[in-house]
C-alpha cells in the first residue's frame, strides 16, 4: 500500500539542491516523510492515496531552515544587558543564569523552539552549558519540549569547568568537574541519540568555549565524541578579547588551539568566527570544520563582521544560527536570512558579498551541510525527508517583489501558510498546530518572572 500523500503545486520552489533549481510554477509531493518528486507544473495524474491537495498560488516552497546554533535558556532573560560587549554581557548574566532550574528551561525551549517553528524552522539546534547544582533535567526538558512541537533536533550537551575561581567568569556552583562533565555528556549520548536516516533528534559534544573550559576538556570531549560517532560544538573566535585571551594563555591564536586540541574536522562545527584571518579560513577549509553565523547576535554584542563570503569562496560549510536570545531577542532564523545578506555587505565585499540565494542556502543546505545532514535534510529532492516550507508571499508585504526568493530574503518576515516536518504539517496558517502559543507564551512569563524575583532575593 502507498504511504500516505500531500501534494502541494501551483507555487513557486525554491529547492536549493546542486544546481539551485527553481520553478516559477510547480509541484512537491510528499509521501509519508519522504520528498516524492518536485517538478514544473502539476503533479503526477492518478496519485494514490493523497490525503491532501493543497494550492500553493502566490506562495513559495523552500527548504526548512535549519538553526545552527541557540540557547534555549535565554528566552527567559532577554532584553537583559542592553548596551554591552560579550565579556561584560556575559558578567552581567550568568549570576541570572546560574539560578536556573528545570522548568525554566522547559518554559524557554518551549518560547524559542515555537518562535522558531512559526517562522519556517525545521531543524533546530540548541547548546545547553549551564548546569547549576540541584537544577533538575535540563537537558531532558528541552528534548521533551522538542518532541511535543514536532521539530528536527540537534541538542548539543554542554558544559563548563572553570568556573570564578578557577579564573572563568560564571560562579562556581553553575559549573561542573571536568570527569562529571564528560560522564554526563556520555550519558546523555547513549541515552538520545539516534543516527538513523530520519532521526528527530541527534545529540553533540558542545564544551562551551576556550575561555570557560579547560584544556583537558575540549581534548577528553572530541576523544569522546569521536568514539560515539556524533559532532562537536563550541564558540570560536567570536571577540578581540577572547583572540586576545588565547594568545596570553596558550601562545597561539583560538584556531591553532583548537586544532592543538583536535577541534578541527569534519564533524566539528563552531559558532560566529568573527575574527579569522586567512590562515584560520584556510585552517577551516582543509579540515572542513563548519560555522554557524550569528549575524544578529554578533552585532547585537558589537562582536564584528565575520567574513562570511571568503569563507564560502575557500569552502568552508557555513550555516546560520539564531543565538541566544539574550543576544538576540527576535528569536527566529528569517531575520538572519536578511541580515547575513545585509550585514555582510557592510564589509569588504560590499555589495558583491552575498546576495539572496546565497542567503537562502545558508540557512537551507548550508546549516544541513554544518550539523552533518545535507543527505537527508536541507533541500528539496526526490528521497530527502519532507522538511518544507510554503511561505505566503502575495500578501502586501510581498506581492509587489516578483522574485520570490528576493521577496523572502530581502522583504519582512514572510508568513508561513503550511510548514512540513517529517512529512508532518506543524505551521499553518502562520500558527503552530502541535502546541498553544498562548499558553507557551503565559508560560514564559511567568517563568521569567520567578527567575528575576530568585535573583533579586540574592
Amino acid at each position: 500500500m502507498a504511504a500516505p500523500r500531500i501534494v502541494i503545486e501551483n507555487c513557486a520552489i525554491a529547492t536549493v539542491d546542486g544546481h539551485d533549481t527553481e520553478y516559477a510554477s510547480g509541484h512537491v509531493v510528499v509521501a509519508g516523510n519522504r520528498i516524492e518528486s518536485v517538478g514544473a507544473g502539476k503533479a503526477p495524474e492518478n496519485l494514490e492515496q493523497v490525503v491532501r491537495r493543497v494550492d500553493g498560488t502566490g506562495h513559495l516552497a523552500t527548504p526548512g531552515l535549519i538553526n545552527t546554533h541557540h540557547h534555549f535558556y535565554q528566552w527567559i532573560t532577554r532584553g537583559l544587558a542592553q548596551d554591552a560587549n560579550l565579556f561584560d554581557w556575559l558578567v552581567t548574566l550568568y549570576p541570572v543564569w546560574a539560578r536556573i532550574d528545570e522548568p525554566m528551561v522547559y518554559a524557554a525551549a518551549q518560547g524559542s523552539l515555537a518562535m522558531m517553528v512559526r517562522g519556517g524552522v525545521t531543524t533546530a539546534m540548541d547548546h545547553h552549558y549551564v548546569f547549576p547544582r540541584g537544577a533538575g533535567d535540563l537537558l531532558g526538558a528541552e528534548i521533551r519540549a522538542a518532541q511535543e512541537i514536532g521539530v528536527r533536533f540537534t541538542a548539543t550537551r554542554g558544559s563548563m569547568d572553570r568556573g570564578r575561581s578557577d579564573g572563568g567568569l560564571p560562579p562556581d556552583f553553575a559549573v561542573e568537574t571536568t570527569e562529571a562533565a564528560l560522564i554526563a555528556t556520555e550519558a546523555a549520548i547513549d541515552t538520545y541519540h539516534d543516527p538513523s536516516f530520519d532521526s528527530m533528534l541527534h545529540i553533540a559534544a558542545a564544551p562551551c568555549s576556550p575561555f570557560s573550559v579547560s584544556t583537558e576538556l575540549l581534548r577528553e570531549a572530541a576523544v569522546l565524541a569521536r568514539r560515539k560517532g556524533v559532532r562537536l560544538h563550541t564558540h570560536g573566535s567570536e571577540t578581540v578579547e577572547e583572540e586576545k585571551f588565547c594568545h596570553e594563555l596558550f601562545g597561539m591564536g583560538p584556531t591553532d588551539y583548537f586544532e592543538s586540541t583536535g577541534w578541527l574536522g569534519e564533524d566539528v562545527w563552531m559558532a560566529h568566527c568573527v575574527h579569522m584571518n586567512d590562515s584560520d579560513i584556510a585552517a577551516f577549509a582543509r579540515t572542513g570544520t563548519g560555522v554557524a553565523h550569528c549575524p544578529s547576535s554578533n552585532a547585537r554584542l558589537a562582536a564584528g563582521i565575520a567574513r562570511v563570503p571568503d569563507m564560502l569562496a575557500a569552502g568552508v560549510p557555513v550555516g546560520l544560527g539564531v543565538d541566544g536570545t539574550a543576544s538576540n531577542e527576535s528569536g527566529e532564523l528569517h531575520t538572519e536570512l536578511r541580515n547575513a545578506l545585509l550585514i555582510n555587505r557592510l564589509g569588504a565585499h560590499r555589495e558583491k558579498a552575498l546576495n539572496a540565494r546565497q542567503a537562502l542556502r545558508l540557512g537551507t543546505y548550508g546549516g544541513a551541510r554544518v550539523l552533518g545532514r545535507q543527505d537527508q535534510i536541507g533541500s528539496l529532492e526526490p528521497g530527502k525527508l519532507a522538511d518544507l516550507v510554503l511561505w505566503k508571499l502575495d500578501g502586501i508585504g510581498h506581492s509587489s517583489i516578483a522574485d520570490p526568493v528576493a521577496a523572502l530574503v530581502f522583504g519582512a518576515a514572510a508568513p508561513v501558510a503550511l510548514s512540513l516536518i517529517n512529512g508532518k504539517p506543524v505551521v499553518e496558517d502562520n500558527r503552530l498546530t502541535t502546541v498553544d502559543e498562548d499558553a507557551i507564551a503565559r508560560g514564559t512569563r511567568h517563568e521569567a518572572q520567578r527567575l528575576a524575583r530568585i535573583v533579586a532575593a540574592d
